[in-house]
């Protein structure tokens, strides 16, 4: 028989490419609705339920993976490794959030450069200052305009796979406000970006704004307790936009439920009350593909 690919790199590399591609053709068909991953296995339940992309949050690397706030501590290694035993475990596109590139210029094409080759499908740099900030917090700083436009040159550059997908994240709008939001998306639009991510708009009116002022693909954020207010992917679909991400949801799940489980295994000193409230073990193995399971 035929080897189909000369090696495992071979067979990673098509399966990226494919991905890729499959990525843009939904973008161009519907709003692609992106929950965060907070780890490997989360991402499979992600793709079981039927979502069509996973989304890795920088915050939730931080916080979750290395203990951090999310002020972009963590490097470009570290970001790597969580990302590949995301995409080795699922089918479907991932979309990674690289903060600011994980340094200047020449890092940013190394940052494209690295995680195409891992299989992510697309990932989102964004205009603030380091030690950049959450996207929903006071006291943000922007670089200047001209030098973020080098790094989507770079990005774009870097590229092997036309299709892998550059965002271009703005944190203009809660900093010099909405004008220049607008004015900045159209700047890295020019500089090659292939879609925007507008953070912290304030209400419907103004994504409703947006798409009409920059008409491009642009990516919505549905995070919770910040500065956005809770649209349904129904509303997004009408208002144009083809990417939305809940990027720290299953987190802020997770972490609350395990906050509760402690409490109820410390004051009772048994974890039988909790039982109705876990994945079970066959219920895991099944998740898994685990033949063996006995």
């Amino acid at each position: 028989m035929e080897q189909k690919y000369k090696n495992r790199s071979d067979e990673v590399e098509a399966l990226a490419i494919s991905r890729n591609s499959r990525l843009r053709t939904l973008i161009a068909e519907k709003t692609v609705v992106l929950p965060g991953a907070v780890n490997a296995l989360s991402a499979k339940l992600i793709e079981r339920q039927g979502f069509d992309a996973v989304y890795l949050s920088g915050a939730v690397l931080a916080n979750s993976i290395g203990g951090f706030p999310d002020v972009g501590l963590m490097t470009l290694t570290e970001a790597a490794a969580h990302a590949s035993f995301v995409v080795n475990a699922v089918n479907i596109p991932v979309i990674m959030d690289a903060d600011t590139g994980f340094g200047e210029v020449g890092n940013v094409a190394r940052t494209v450069h690295v995680l195409e080759q891992l299989g992510v499908s697309g990932i989102h740099i964004e205009d603030q200052v380091f030690p950049k900030r959450c996207g929903h917090l006071e006291g943000k700083e922007l670089v200047d305009c001209s030098a973020f436009c080098e790094k989507i040159t770079a990005a774009i550059e870097a590229k092997s796979d036309p299709d892998f997908l550059l965002i271009a994240r703005t944190d203009a709008r809660s900093v010099a406000g909405y004008d220049e939001a607008v004015k900045r998306a159209h700047a890295y639009v020019d500089a090659g970006a292939e879609a925007i991510f507008p953070e912290a708009l304030v209400d419907k009116a103004e994504f409703e704004r947006f798409a009409k002022d920059v008409p491009v693909p642009l990516l919505a954020n549905m995070t919770e307790f910040g500065k956005t207010p809770y649209l349904t992917v129904e509303v997004f679909t009408a208002l144009g936009y083809k990417l939305v991400i809940f990027p720290v949801s299953l987190q802020r799940i997770a972490m609350h439920a395990m906050q509760n489980a402690l409490s109820v295994i410390y004051n009772d000193g048994t974890q039988s009350a909790l039982l109705d409230h876990m994945q079970t073990r066959d219920e895991l193995y099944d998740l898994l593909k685990y033949e063996g399971r006995v």
